[in-house]
């Protein structure tokens, strides 16, 4: 199946502590189904110091689940993802507005 979230992708998380908060895809993992969004799902990562770099409490952007993201439109308003044939191509559409992604 294609994958309706790509990384780069501006999306709002729909349930979780979470919730309402906005990111863009940094990572996505297709077989897990998770993706890492920056700014959101962030935990507190303890790190050793090392000689290149600074250890301490570091936070971290922790996977989310696709089925709690979805993607943002041009009007900002969360939609769901379509598909469908644009000049031989397959391309993603947002289903509120109708234009592609």
């Amino acid at each position: 199946m294609a994958a309706k979230l790509r990384k780069g992708d501006k999306v709002v998380v729909l349930a979780g502590r979470d919730k309402g908060k906005e990111g863009t895809i940094s990572s996505v993992d297709p077989k897990a189904g998770k993706a890492v969004v920056d700014g959101v799902n962030m935990a507190i990562r303890h790190t050793r110091q090392t000689q290149t770099s600074q250890g301490g409490r570091l936070p971290k952007a922790l996977p989310i689940d696709l089925s709690n993201l979805a993607l943002l439109d041009s009007n900002g308003k969360a939609t769901r993802v379509g598909f469908r044939e644009e000049d031989g191509k397959k391309v993603r559409f947002a289903k509120t507005t109708g234009e592609t992604v």
